[in-house]
């Protein structure tokens, strides 16, 4: 069975090299077939430029096709494999259309396996843990009240004036500054147009604790049910959202006050525009390390007293071997590809596992990837 990983950009070099020097079959799929040899043609020769329809013709029944593309090629890609009876892995969100896959994928007796990099994915693993965790706690009652916590950010570890770097098109980043948010604040709905209306702090348990500006991201209340949280337990928090160094709201200002008057295509134009300016003066040099916080809370209370309060906190940075982002992307990435390889991911469209065998190998790997993983239960502290 091959492996066919399609694109080579910055954050999927690492995954992509462990599974080469692991000894699987690996095909590689880049459409600049120059940048691909730059990244991995130390390694292996079995590199192809990037065309669908090469790619079906190559593709075998029991394959597993790697998306580390664009987000417009994901369902593209997951149809593709279905109808070759192949297996699929991105570890971007689940969208509405890859979602509509899953009876098919199912009937086809493929995984289509997505969210299983860092945010979606190993804040994933550990939500699944911490409800696990709880699950079979003294401390469990169903009319507790639950409060849930997730925020991850990449962050210059040498911060800089504008207290954000970017590894790759800021594009991105601007754009989801575009976007609304829905999550759960004293036991209802907090709906926000604009992620800076929104801020607040967040003290992350760090050895040497550390504050942050956190703002909620996307909808995160649809991630209850994922995360197996009962329809009838009381939620007074619940929010997935993107952690940053404090001053960056001051140091974004001007930025936020842009972004609100854009709209239509000149608004897109303008966005490209910052785009290009931001990365000429805040990308990272070469070498320079970033750095990655995540922190997944679940805290339980009874009659306004904490019962049950446990944090995952990791943090980690770049080093010699590359970026603690390509890291904590992609390796998870290649977890899931052995898992599908294994059988140990049933059919349909899945995001990362709540199967305690899996999320519980793949954190202790993650342990090796970061400077700091640990499980903070603040009653003890």
């Amino acid at each position: 069975m091959t492996i066919h990983w399609c694109g080579t950009g910055l954050s999927a070099i690492p995954g992509l090299r462990r599974l080469i020097l692991a000894g699987h079959d690996v095909a590689v799929w880049n459409r600049t077939i120059d940048k691909a040899q730059d990244a991995v043609g130390d390694l292996t020769d079995v590199i192809r430029a990037f065309d669908i329809e090469t790619l079906s013709a190559d593709l075998k029944s029991g394959d597993v096709v790697v998306s580390m593309l664009p987000g417009d090629w994901h369902v593209p890609l997951a149809e593709l494999c279905i109808a070759k009876g192949a297996n699929f892995v991105s570890s971007s969100y689940i969208a509405p259309e890859m979602k509509a896959l899953n009876s098919r994928a199912a009937a086809a007796g493929i995984a289509c396996v997505n969210e299983v990099g860092l945010d979606p994915g190993i804040d994933h693993l550990m939500a699944h843990a911490l409800v696990a965790d709880y699950r079979t706690s003294d401390a469990f009652d169903p009319t507790n009240d639950i409060s849930f916590i997730s925020y991850c950010g990449g962050i210059p570890k040498i911060p800089n004036p504008f207290r954000y770097k970017f590894s790759w098109s800021p594009l991105g980043v601007l754009k989801a500054l575009r976007s609304p948010s829905r999550s759960i604040r004293d036991h209802a709905p907090l709906d926000v147009a604009r992620p800076w209306d929104a801020i607040s702090t967040y003290k992350a348990p760090l050895p040497t604790p550390e504050s942050f500006e956190v703002y909620p991201n996307r909808d995160s209340i649809p991630f209850m049910e994922d995360y197996k949280f009962d329809q009838n337990w009381n939620v007074k928090e619940f929010v997935r959202g993107t952690l940053r160094l404090n001053g960056w709201s001051s140091a974004w200002r001007d930025v936020f006050a842009e972004i609100e008057t854009l709209s239509g295509p000149k608004g897109d134009t303008r966005l490209k525009e910052m785009s290009d300016q931001f990365w000429a003066e805040n990308a990272y040099d070469h070498g320079e390390p970033d750095r990655v916080v995540l922190c997944v809370g679940l805290k339980a209370e009874s009659n306004g007293a904490e019962v049950w309060h446990k944090t995952y906190v990791m943090d980690a940075w770049g080093d010699e071997t590359g970026t603690a982002m390509a890291r904590l992307v992609s390796i998870p990435v290649s977890l899931a590809v052995e898992a599908v390889l294994a059988g140990q991911i049933a059919p349909g469209v899945h995001a990362a596992p709540s199967d305690p065998a899996l999320f519980n190998a793949w954190l202790a790997q993650v342990d090796e990837l970061a400077q700091h993983l640990a499980i903070v239960d603040h009653l003890d502290a």
